[in-house]
């Protein structure tokens, strides 16, 4: 990487790219032609590091990004995803063609996804229908020879005595692991620590079938405390510097949730009326629903976090697991 891309460039698009500090800089993905939804992130470091691929439509914008700090097709060393879910790494595929010197970092539960996607793009078609497309574009196969797996931990070499340490984190997913920067100590959550929404500092559950977990969310959400992390970087979306309360405030928010649809559960209502209770006894918590709130802001999170799909992970859990009630 050339020497004079240590200090971004004039041309750095800004309303893409945020300096983070420490050589971190994270890239609005655009999903879905939104701004603000999925981030991804570099470490500018000696081995560049680009975690979060977002979409495949996504693939030009961070293609761009990262030409405007100075990161051109030879100089990307790593990609690195939190999970496999396409709004995190629906690009990989992409951008492994983009970046041909680039190693592909995952979880090894995904690992064969990624090199044959038709398994995980039929399932994802049958969820999402006609909305896919626009939504997350078709996930490109990656060369399994440029994939390397970790499992309960994982390092990537960052060059220069930095690393990213992987940390195995189901609950949200079984493929998912975060990630501690060495250097500046960011952990990148990806979903296990839900949504954050910088505009009103809401912060709401991911909790979509077939993985979530309740007691394992939680397990992860306490080990992410453990590693007493400087900020949180979510991909949705941005940092957080308030740690310690973000990672209690996720787990508050998925108990809720969990408790509500039981509540629906116990009493044989279907999903569209679990849905409902969810929407009511959360009204009042979430700043992006109050009287006076951007309507648009609230629409964009509800076609890609909306309550049905997490209320119905919850369900999932709770027919599988035999759960009471």
């Amino acid at each position: 990487m050339d020497d004079d891309a240590r200090t971004a460039p004039e041309s750095v698009k800004t309303d893409v790219i945020t300096d983070l500090g420490h050589e971190v800089y994270q890239i609005d993905t655009q999903m879905a032609g939104y701004q603000g939804i999925t981030a991804g992130y570099l470490i500018r470091s000696d081995r560049p590091c680009l975690v979060e691929t977002g979409t495949a439509p996504s693939a030009p914008v961070v293609r761009d990004a990262l030409a405007a700090l100075g990161v051109g097709a030879a100089d990307l060393a790593t990609v690195v995803v939190t999970h496999i879910h396409l709004d995190h790494a629906g690009g990989v595929g992409d951008i492994a063609g983009m970046f041909p010197a680039a190693e592909v970092v995952v979880h090894e539960l995904g690992a064969r996804h990624l090199a044959d996607p038709s398994r995980l793009m039929a399932s994802a078609r049958m969820v999402y229908g006609d909305e896919l497309d626009a939504l997350f574009g078709e996930l490109a196969p990656t060369p399994a020879d440029r994939i390397r797996t970790v499992e309960r931990t994982g390092v990537v070499d960052l060059g220069g005595g930095r690393r990213l340490e992987s940390h195995y984190s189901p609950g949200h997913a079984k493929h998912h692991v975060g990630l501690v920067d060495s250097a500046s100590g960011d952990l990148y959550v990806g979903d296990a620590a839900g949504i954050y929404i910088p505009e009103t500092g809401d912060q709401r559950p991911a909790t979509p079938p077939p993985d979530f977990d309740l007691g394992i969310a939680l397990e992860s959400l306490a080990m992410f405390a453990a590693l007493q992390p400087a900020r949180l970087l979510f991909s949705h979306y941005g940092p957080v510097g308030a740690v310690a309360e973000a990672l209690d405030r996720s787990a508050e928010e998925i108990r809720l949730w969990v408790e509500e649809t039981r509540r629906a559960r116990r009493t044989g209502l279907d999903l569209d009326h679990a849905v409902a209770m969810v929407a009511e006894r959360t009204r009042q918590r979430y700043a992006i629903l109050a009287p006076g709130a951007d309507p648009e802001l609230a629409a964009k999170y509800n076609r890609i976090a909306g309550a049905p799909s997490n209320v119905s992970g919850i369900m999932h859990w709770l027919d599988k697991t035999g759960d009471p009630g």
